[in-house]
């Protein structure tokens, strides 16, 4: 518990010197929060606000986005010979990615807010209870521990820092093949399936949902999607660290 704690305060000193990270966690999943409101908005037909439709998609893009700095920090650290200093001294490799893992936990936390805020400002406006907003913002970060092991996970085996970047592209496209900007409904029948059946849509129709104050149907099944991640990206990632910490 020692060795994680001074892991997570690195990390997160790390992340302080580290700004433009940050920065553009928060940045870019607002800039494209003000384009599909103001840009496409208009044209986009539903039965509620679309700032109260798209606010949902967004926050899992930020979270999922914002996860994937995690894989080039694993990967500097790896690279760069740290995680052979670290070999040398008394701590687990378990705690080493811990403090990367709830490091960028924290900073999606930030970002989440940061979002939430200007959304406000944007005019959406949540019909969510207080525990809702708690289930909400629970199962968001219960979703980006997953993603953050996961991102952790190919920081390990990534070969350089700009390879471990691309998980971020991934994670960006992603979305676009769920209901984060447009119902499911209207998309072709093949595209549909493929995105009904992967785990961002019930993430994101549970976190509209529980915000927008109707039942969230997809919850039991957002919680099976990602707590699963969570389980297979965890294994994976310690399995793999250990691997190299034995070379």
């Amino acid at each position: 518990m020692t060795a994680s704690l001074t892991m997570i305060g690195r990390s997160i000193r790390l992340s302080r010197r580290n700004l433009d990270l940050v920065i553009m966690a928060i940045v870019l999943p607002v800039l494209m929060m003000a384009l599909f409101v103001y840009v496409f908005g208009g044209a986009i037909s539903s039965t509620q606000s679309y700032v109260d439709y798209v606010v949902p998609g967004i926050l899992v893009l930020c979270t999922g986005y914002g996860a994937t700095s995690t894989a080039m920090s694993v990967t500097d650290d790896v690279k760069k010979g740290v995680v052979d200093r670290f070999r040398s001294m008394p701590i687990s490799g378990f705690s080493v990615l811990t403090g990367h893992v709830v490091a960028s936990v924290a900073r999606n936390g930030l970002a989440t807010f940061a979002v939430v805020l200007v959304a406000l400002l944007m005019g959406f406006r949540p019909a969510a209870s207080f525990g809702s907003w708690i289930l909400a913002m629970g199962l968001l970060a219960l979703y980006v521990l997953a993603l953050s092991w996961l991102a952790a996970g190919f920081g390990v085996v990534a070969r350089t820092v700009e390879s471990a970047s691309l998980l971020g592209f991934f994670m960006l496209f992603i979305p676009y093949l769920s209901s984060a900007f447009v119902p499911v409904a209207t998309m072709p029948s093949w595209l549909r399936a493929v995105s009904e059946h992967q785990p961002i849509t019930p993430v994101i129709e549970t976190v509209r949902a529980l915000l927008t104050g109707q039942e969230a149907t997809s919850g039991w099944l957002a919680l099976g999607w990602s707590g699963g991640l969570l389980v297979v990206a965890f294994g994976w990632a310690t399995w793999l660290f250990s691997r190299i910490s034995r070379r």
